[in-house]
């Protein structure tokens, strides 16, 4: 490492939190050092866009060197984190080690099967891109193996599809792939009527989005119906198999893509840092954010566990990662300014700006405040909150011009199958 004095902040991910740390911290000599094992910050609000082939994978993310290339204290770093020594304030990458002064700890969360790992091969969550572009190809593939399938079981099958879990993800996967298949693929196919594809989504509370007020949860279900999703709830999975979901009682749907929504943990990492986490493996952070007992580390985003004045965790949702990183980047400014002698850190306070789901075309439930929205409207206010959120000029006016184009046209044009299984991976062969 250089022996540069100048005080170091070490950033472990490049997702909202942490980007909005950087874009944030303006300390004229200190350095920064974001770290991140993909190159590029992703917006994961669309990433069910990109896997019901609705957007392109460029659409929604943005090279992390090409946002930060005017910040010339910053440096990228592409590695992975291997292990933690807060004792002496330094952290493992694969291909380096990096000491540090101030820590913050942005490296996001990871799907969660509640103690059921094995279901993670036969129904994969959705967290990344290539999470997203594989279940694209799988969807849609299917769709083409029902074309050439004259087994009335099997062809069944390949046209079902189940969802685990009624939050915003399970919601919004659901409602995308019905509309993809009674809108856009109906009048593609010679063979099949994909209008009659079965999408399934299952939920074991009450209610799907069971976080929103009852009417919301009410019209999300409804509006879901209208698109031919067969929802099922208060339904518990007990067993998931190659096409198979198995529920407790006893009934068996088979189908081609089983997609998992149910669930998320922060990343397993923190279990390496030797604090005391919660359930979900978040770091119980200080009022401020910093980890107990290490003041010049913080946990942001959906690493941390931080309470409001209610009682109730902060949502892992980006606006409250952002709101973290804002005020990581006060806090570490104004201690380099202010000193050892400075008044005591301030608690961090979020400021809930709603949230919302949308579920298709011209549908959506959202509530911000005490304002309540469902159908037309809350479709609106979603597209123009999650356009202002994206990151870069172009990624805006891309995706603006694409959702236009679909709204109008009832295309999708991101329908192509780039993963295949190995068994139709092979190059084609010709007579010699």
């Amino acid at each position: 490492m250089s022996e540069n004095k100048n005080p170091h902040i070490l950033v472990l991910g490049a997702g909202f939190g942490g980007l909005t740390f950087c874009q944030n911290f303006r300390h004229p000599a200190a350095r920064v050092t974001v770290v991140d094992r993909t190159n590029h910050h992703l917006f994961q609000p669309l990433l069910y866009q990109v896997a019901a082939a609705g957007l392109s994978a460029p659409d929604i993310a943005q090279p992390v060197r090409s946002i930060l290339s005017r910040r010339r204290s910053v440096t990228v770093l592409l590695d992975k984190v291997v292990d933690f020594d807060l004792a002496n304030k330094r952290v493992f990458l694969e291909m380096t080690t990096q000491s540090y002064d101030y820590l913050v700890l942005g490296l996001g969360g990871c799907t969660s099967y509640f103690g059921h790992p094995e279901w993670e091969q036969f129904a994969p969550g959705l967290k990344t891109l290539d999470d997203a572009l594989r279940i694209r190809s799988r969807v849609l593939l299917a769709f083409e193996k029902a074309e050439t399938t004259t087994e009335v079981a099997a062809r069944e099958r390949l046209l079902t599809i189940v969802i685990v879990g009624g939050g915003p993800t399970g919601v919004e996967l659901a409602g995308s792939f019905a509309e993809l298949a009674r809108t856009v693929l109906t009048r593609e196919f010679r063979h099949i009527d994909p209008a009659k594809a079965r999408i399934i989504l299952i939920e074991a509370s009450p209610s799907v989005l069971s976080h929103l007020p009852q009417d919301l949860t009410e019209s999300a279900a409804r509006q879901l119906r209208k698109l031919g999703v067969q929802v099922r709830t208060s339904t518990r999975v007990k067993a998931i198999r190659q096409n198979a979901v198995e529920l407790e009682t006893g009934e068996i749907l088979y189908a081609e893509n089983i997609l998992w929504a149910a669930g998320v943990s922060a990343s397993p990492l923190t279990k390496r840092l030797g604090v005391e986490l919660d359930k979900a493996g978040r770091v119980k952070v200080n009022p401020d954010l910093s980890v107990p007992g290490y003041p010049e580390v913080f946990a942001i985003g959906d690493m941390a566990l931080v309470l409001q004045e209610n009682g109730r965790p902060v949502p892992g949702v980006s606006p409250a990662a952002m709101q973290m990183a804002s005020h990581v980047a006060r806090i570490i400014e104004d201690d380099l300014v202010q000193g050892a002698g400075r008044a005591p850190r301030p608690p961090f306070k979020y400021r809930d700006k709603g949230t919302m789901a949308t579920i298709g075309r011209s549908a959506a439930v959202a509530m911000i405040g005490k304002l309540k929205m469902s159908g037309w409207t809350a479709w609106l206010a979603w597209l123009f909150i999650h356009l202002i959120f994206l990151i870069g000029f172009r990624n805006k006016l891309f995706v603006l011009m694409q959702w236009t184009y679909s709204y109008f046209a009832y295309k999708r044009s991101a329908r192509i199958i780039t993963y295949l299984p190995p068994e139709l991976s092979q190059p084609n062969r010709t007579a010699g």
